[in-house]
């Protein structure tokens, strides 16, 4: 599946949640999602920044998700989607 997308995968496990990015992912704790929900009403681009700097702890990570986003048509639209669902999780 292409795109970028959060899944949780349980509840006490070591990584409950990780993110897509195109058809790869990274785990990611939830202490970095408990930070990315309390930046959720960030702007769009602020939020990406974030995200990259949170998710994005290399250099390729961090290409990967522009690439993604770039792929996907409206990397804005896009970032407030990511926003919406990381306060679902």
């Amino acid at each position: 599946m292409k795109g970028l997308r959060f899944e949780r995968l349980g509840r006490d496990r070591h990584y409950n949640i990780i993110f897509h990015i195109g058809s790869s992912y990274v785990p990611v704790s939830d202490e970095t999602i408990d930070e990315l929900k309390a930046q959720t009403l960030l702007s769009s681009e602020r939020f990406l920044d974030f995200l990259l700097d949170k998710v994005g702890y290399t250099s390729y990570l961090k290409d990967q998700i522009r690439t993604e986003l770039q792929a996907s048509g409206d990397p804005m639209t896009q970032m407030t989607v990511l926003q919406g669902a990381i306060r679902e999780l």
